[in-house]
């Protein structure tokens, strides 16, 4: 026997003797600190009524510095201990991203007495206090502190519009489903203001609202503004829909008959695809700002869009803002009435799962790019380009296809929030979006070769979505759901279809869908209008497919590909762009270096500012301008014209 082993031999027999000796003086051998105890429970949802109706009044007058006052009266029907909850996981969001960080001086009173609550320290959107015997309803008095500034967060009120979200100025008790608990709320706006809901009027033109269940509320945001048109997209309807519309200026609220009929044309061509509507009315609230932040989301029976001020007035050029409407209105049908399973929760502090956010976003956005072609929101033309960016996106600028699965990109609305990244081709981020929409493109080609012409996504979407006419009652769906539904349209091994392009590592995007549908992707030195749209809309030169980096108007480098010319000469996101070959940065004066070096063997020399220190680096790229366009296959059936083509 080694030295070593007896000497674990010894320690091991010391070791047993002194766990002996511990134990015969009923003692433990020490193990580090007792854990605390946890908190009190909060209760879990239960699809039961909760007594009474909330009553929810907001003061959103305070324009100037963004502050909307709340009071609401919540009734109890007994004393003892009560959990409040503030909205956590927002629909749309797919994440814990509910604002209550912006929730600011509660304070709770049961008659004249306070109520002390006390935060719960494992889940900070609960809060824990003690109903007061006797009690028969609390006052609840905070405010909703809004950004001020854009490095806040969503400006939401300016002193021409607010933007109202329920889900942020409502506490809702514990251990009910949101369906089950009765709201009626009521704002106090600027005198003169006009607004645009989902909401029913208590009284008309007031906002004060017939009671609704507590997620009907969070599903029906509200628009308001001094500068205010409400524009009828299907006149006479049985359910009609309304184009409510808040602007900086009024004069960016004119609105051309041409382009009248284009938006009443998306409702027809949605009612063409899908076959239904599930709504009894529907309101697109449309905000055209730059002063409140823009945004784009899906509700039942409306949707929150904002865009630029020059949506109609320069319509010519705002075409790659275009499909935000048809992409949120087809959320009304996939996302809002077919919506995945583990999507659905009973209320807003369950968390959410979402494994199938490439139907959910994916195959909305392909209807978003289809939508808009049919309607007339985009020429044909825009259409097709708006599909080779999506091409290229996938096929050139997603390095990280090579390790990672979309699948796994749906778990980003939880992991990233849609905080900044610095290399986003590497780590993707939220591709079931547009690697989505090509995968559906792939499937519609695909079922119209299988049947000979005779069907298409649009035979899927009637079978699926088109279901229940008229119901907004919500109907999941699961991944076997869908594979149903397509071997219904025409028999296919649909499962292993999706699977090897949702769940597989595919270095290779999937474009059969537009080899099927007579189209490869090329590049040209020329811009199509849709890119120099999307340029205009973002403000930044989109140089992804030469030197692998976008640029924002000032010179800040915004993105770099990874392992592309600007990558592997050590350029990084934030560094700004100081001088080109000696020249003042200048985006044109950039677009005639890249040209230059195109045939030659010289580096294009780039001065660069990150912080206080500079450097110089040279990008040795002789590619030219390269941007993305669709060309025709000689010989081949032109499906995507097809599919783009508005519906008789």
């Amino acid at each position: 026997m080694s030295i070593g082993s007896y000497a674990r031999k010894v320690s091991g027999v010391v070791l047993i003797a002194l766990a002996a000796a511990l134990a015969s003086a009923g003692a433990q051998p020490a193990t580090g600190p007792t854990p605390l105890p946890m908190p009190a429970a909060i209760p879990a949802p239960q699809d039961v009524p909760y007594p009474g109706v909330i009553r929810l009044s907001v003061d959103a007058t305070d324009t100037a510095r963004g502050i909307f006052r709340v009071h609401e009266t919540v009734p109890v029907a007994h004393a003892g201990a009560m959990v409040l909850l503030f909205p956590k996981w927002l629909p749309g969001n797919h994440s814990p991203t509910g604002p209550i960080d912006k929730l600011a001086g509660l304070t709770i009173h049961a008659g004249a007495a306070r109520v002390a609550w006390t935060r719960d320290v494992v889940d900070v959107y609960a809060f824990h206090l003690d109903v007061p015997a006797g009690a028969k309803a609390l006052d609840l008095d905070f405010q909703f502190l809004s950004a001020v500034d854009k490095m806040e967060g969503r400006i939401v009120m300016t002193p021409q519009m607010l933007n109202l979200q329920w889900d942020s100025v409502t506490l809702y008790p514990a251990g009910y489903f949101s369906r089950q608990i009765m709201v009626q709320a009521s704002v106090k706006l600027p005198a003169g203001w006009k607004f645009g809901t989902a909401l029913e009027s208590a009284s008309a033109g007031v906002a004060n609202f017939k009671p609704v269940p507590f997620n009907t509320l969070v599903d029906s945001p509200m628009f308001a503004g001094k500068y205010f048109s409400r524009v009828d997209l299907d006149p006479g309807a049985k359910a009609p829909v309304h184009m409510d519309i808040v602007a900086d200026d009024p004069d960016d609220l004119a609105i051309s008959p041409a382009q009248l009929q284009a938006h009443r044309n998306l409702v027809s061509q949605a009612y063409k695809a899908f076959g239904s509507h599930h709504y009894d009315h529907y309101d697109f609230l449309l905000s055209l700002s730059d002063r409140m932040s823009g945004i784009g989301l899906e509700h039942h029976r409306s949707s929150e869009d904002g865009t630029m001020p020059s949506y109609f007035t320069d319509w010519d050029k705002t075409g790659a803002a275009r499909d935000l409407l048809s992409h949120e209105f087809t959320h009304s049908w996939n996302g809002k009435f077919r919506r995945p399973a583990d999507l659905w929760t009973p209320n807003f502090n369950v968390p959410m799962r979402d494994s199938l956010l490439w139907v959910y976003e994916g195959q909305t956005q392909f209807w978003g790019t289809v939508l808009a072609a049919r309607s007339g929101l985009w020429t044909k033309q825009q259409g097709l380009d708006a599909l080779a960016g999506a091409a290229a996106g996938y096929s050139d600028g997603r390095p990280g296809r090579s390790w990672r699965p979309l699948e796994d990109t749906t778990n980003d609305p939880i992991t990233t929030m849609r905080r900044p990244i610095p290399w986003r081709s590497w780590q993707r981020s939220e591709d079931y979006y547009t690697e989505g929409e090509l995968i559906w493109l792939d499937a519609d080609t695909l079922i119209c070769q299988l049947s000979g012409g005779k069907k298409s996504l649009d035979d899927f979407a009637h079978a699926f979505f088109g279901i229940n006419d008229g119901s907004y009652v919500t109907v999941t769906y699961t991944f076997d759901d869908i594979v149903r539904a397509l071997n219904s349209v025409v028999p296919y091994d649909w499962a292993g279809f999706l699977h090897a392009r949702v769940d597989a590592v595919a270095p290779t995007a999937p474009l059969d869908g537009l080899k099927r549908g007579g189209y490869r992707l090329v590049y040209t030195d020329t811009p199509s209008d849709l890119s120099k749209s999307s340029e205009k809309v973002r403000k930044n030169t989109d140089l992804g497919y030469s030197l692998g980096m976008s640029i924002d108007s000032k010179g800040a480098v915004m993105d770099v590909l990874w392992d592309g010319p600007a990558f592997n000469a050590g350029v990084t996101v934030g560094s700004e762009i100081v001088a080109v070959n000696d020249i003042a940065y200048d985006s044109d004066k950039l677009k005639d270096a890249i040209k230059d070096a195109k045939g030659n063997k010289t580096p294009i020399q780039f001065l660069l500012k990150r912080g206080d220190v500079y450097r110089q680096v040279a990008i040795d790229y002789h590619g030219g301008l390269r941007y993305p366009h669709l060309e025709r296959l000689p010989g081949t059936p032109a499906l995507l014209d097809d599919i783009l083509a508005a519906r008789k």
